[in-house]
């Protein structure tokens, strides 16, 4: 008889949003005439830029004519798109070499597949609170996990503990669900941990774009030694709106080695063995990203969205209340006040103001007592939810 997968049996029930849409819905059902300001959900709310729109267009002419007609793309990605991508790291002062990127359908599907090249035996160390995901996939492939807990002492961006050791480490700046970012002065620690005890870092820097600060690293590499330690895992759908068109890209550095295997070689047999890559369309639109129109066009609209954040830190501002995030990133994660849980507070916002936002114990047991707002959402929305929450906690 066959044997499934058992390490599925281990997995937890996940409650978060399917409760948050069981209120809404229940709600809705009695006060249908009323609007929810929803700050909770972490998809865009702006279309794809011009840019993109008419690469995508012409793309689709492309694949009219016989003549530009394209079938199967490259399993790692486009040329085109590779070179676009390494020369976007260049400005920033990272030098990649083409294949040492690879193209991907999106960040969360990579974060899975990743895993791949990792034996089972080996042990993960998840930074909590987490995207739930890092913790999900590891318990799939039967890994022992370490939860490492973040909290305000540390502004949820802690220094490694020399007495923890793990093979796989997750980190994500800046971070969902809390926003904060690590400063190079962390991730240098983070890199010269993971090198002396040879350790893989896996770098969530989906939020990249979102970086005010001079000072804040954008990637890994841009840290010495991460070369030897890390692989970065990137996304255009908070960047550039692609959460329903779907493209991101990974990069794993050729001198990435452990026991006499090199990660990159591992990877684009992976690639190969199991995927026929991002189509063509998808990959055009990518590319017109990485151009000045886009990077502009992109850049516009992020600015809306780091506009609601302003927003609503200067609601919490008003009313005195803990919150890290927000600045450099579109997350902003909020102390409950008056000791309540997060659920008690997701009730009391739902029930007296009307906003829909996140309990921070979804993203770990350390999350219980916050609570996490986006700010994806419209402004207008935005700032009404701002003023009901400077009304009901002032």
């Amino acid at each position: 008889m066959l044997t499934p997968n058992m390490n599925y049996a281990n997995l937890k029930d996940s409650y978060l949003f399917y409760n948050i849409a069981k209120k809404t819905d229940a709600y809705m059902e009695i006060h249908s005439s009323q609007r929810l300001l929803r700050l909770g959900i972490g998809d865009v709310s702006l279309p794809l830029c011009g840019a993109v729109i008419d690469a995508l267009h012409s793309a689709v002419d492309d694949q009219a004519d016989k003549k530009t007609f394209m079938g199967y793309m490259p399993e790692c990605g486009a040329p085109f798109l590779r070179s676009a991508i390494a020369e976007h790291y260049k400005k920033r002062g990272v030098l990649l070499d083409t294949d040492e990127v690879f193209v991907s359908s999106g960040a969360s599907d990579e974060l899975g597949d990743i895993l791949d090249l990792f034996d089972s035996s080996s042990s993960a160390l998840v930074i909590e609170p987490a995207y739930p995901a890092y913790v999900d996939a590891n318990i799939i492939a039967g890994r022992k996990i370490l939860h490492y807990h973040a909290g305000e002492k540390d502004d949820f961006a802690p220094y490694p503990d020399d007495s923890v050791k793990a093979d796989i480490i997750y980190i994500c700046s800046p971070n969902n669900p809390t926003g904060a970012v690590y400063t190079k002065e962390k991730l240098q620690a983070w890199v010269e941990f993971a090198n002396k005890n040879g350790s893989v870092i896996l770098f969530d820097a989906a939020y990249e774009a979102f970086i005010d600060d001079e000072d804040i690293p954008h990637s890994i590499f841009e840290i010495d030694g991460a070369k030897t330690c890390a692989i970065e895992i990137c996304s255009l759908s908070k960047t550039a709106g692609f959460t329903g068109t779907r493209c991101g890209y990974t990069v794993i550095p050729k001198t990435l080695e452990r026991n006499g295997m090199h990660l990159n070689d591992m990877w684009v047999r992976n690639r190969t063995t199991k995927t026929n890559g991002v189509s063509y369309i998808i990959q055009k639109g990518a590319a017109a990203v990485f151009t000045e129109e886009g990077q502009a066009q992109i850049k516009a609209n992020i600015r809306v969205y780091k506009d609601n954040a302003k927003v609503l830190m200067s609601a919490l501002d008003k009313v005195g209340a803990w919150y890290c995030g927000g600045k450099n990133a579109p997350y902003i994660w909020m102390k409950c006040p008056d000791g309540m849980t997060s659920w008690e507070f997701f009730d009391l916002l739902f029930e007296k103001a009307q906003i829909v936002g996140t309990p921070g114990v979804g993203f770990g047991e350390n999350g219980d007592g916050y609570f996490r707002f986006t700010t994806f959402g419209n402004p207008d929305d935005t700032k009404t939810a701002a003023g009901r929450i400077v009304e009901l906690l002032k």
